[in-house]
């Protein structure tokens, strides 16, 4: 029989090897993760929907990030607590392409959003008189709807090169979710292809973005230290400080996966599998958190409707 195979049948997901008996436990951290994943990206839509003052460039840019991340999160969800809470860990080559697509694709719109987001404090720190003209409904429309399909069309062609590879019979993948280098590496047959467009898929989309968001930030620096005044220097650059926690929440574990793809062939499978969680679960459960913190009017806005159900409930 050969041993090798146009495609598996099944891929077997990665959960903590030799934790199993512990597996409630862990399921029981992972739903309360997701739990406060979707409650707060939930709560920021609600806030902005209703809220008409908040209906401007940063909180509408904001509202698109926490529905990719509320994305992010439904397609990964299935898949991480069917394992942990009934330990089945197989899946097809279809749903896991599937789910590589939108992991990949949602990742790729979060970038160019963050992207979006850092010229939106550039424009408004830079030229504060032009910026509801330069940022207007329509072209903030336009700008989420370029980034969708911009992640659409980079990331598409990957599940369909994966289909062309011919697969070893070890069908392991490394993580409780697939994404596009764990499957690759699994083939048997040349990758040359695939790893050249993955690179260049990589390189126009989450290289081009943070080396933008760089220069919007370097541009913004310059500005504020022209501003004659110290606190009105702080102001400005308060402003800023949930938009760059956000870009370290997601490009710190996107680097730190790629790199363990990359490098760490021999590192501990303990290593793959905490940064693989770290990826999809750790920004959509911050972000909303860091906003949520940092920017009062939509902390005050939480806080007023937390104070008038506290009310209901008391009468």
């Amino acid at each position: 029989m050969s041993l090798l195979l146009s495609k598996p049948l099944l891929f077997l997901l990665t959960g903590f090897p030799g934790l199993e008996n512990v597996y409630p436990w862990i399921a029981i951290s992972i739903s309360l993760m997701y739990f406060v994943a979707i409650c707060g990206n939930g709560t920021i839509l609600a806030i902005i929907q209703a809220e008409r003052s908040l209906h401007k460039p940063m909180y509408l840019f904001l509202a698109m990030l926490a529905v990719t991340d509320l994305c992010l999160t439904a397609t990964t969800l299935p898949s991480m607590l069917r394992l942990f809470w009934f330990n089945s860990r197989a899946v097809s080559f279809g749903a896991c392409a599937t789910q590589m697509f939108f992991i990949h694709s949602l990742s790729c719109v979060e970038s160019g959003i963050l992207l979006a987001m850092a010229f939106d404090r550039f424009v408004a720190i830079s030229n504060p008189l032009r910026y509801p003209l330069i940022l207007t409904g329509s072209r903030i429309a336009k700008t989420g709807l370029v980034m969708l399909f911009r992640g659409v069309l980079f990331v598409l062609p990957t599940p369909i090169l994966l289909r062309l590879l011919r697969y070893c019979r070890v069908n392991t993948l490394s993580h409780s979710f697939c994404v596009h280098q764990d499957v690759m590496n699994l083939a048997c047959s040349d990758r040359r292809v695939n790893i050249i467009y993955g690179l260049f898929a990589v390189l126009s989309t989450f290289g081009i973005d943070s080396l933008l968001v760089l220069l919007s930030y370097v541009v913004i620096v310059k500005t504020v230290l022209n501003i004659a005044s110290g606190e009105e220097r702080l102001r400005a650059l308060d402003t800023c400080v949930s938009h760059l926690c956000a870009v370290l929440i997601f490009y710190i574990p996107l680097i730190g996966l790629t790199i363990v793809h990359q490098f760490g062939e021999h590192a501990s499978p303990l290593v793959h599998i905490l940064m693989g969680f770290t990826y999809v679960l750790i920004p959509p459960m911050l972000n909303p958190i860091v906003y949520s913190v940092k920017i009062t009017q939509i902390r005050q806005r939480i806080l007023k409707r937390l104070q008038s159900r506290t009310a209901l409930c008391a009468c």
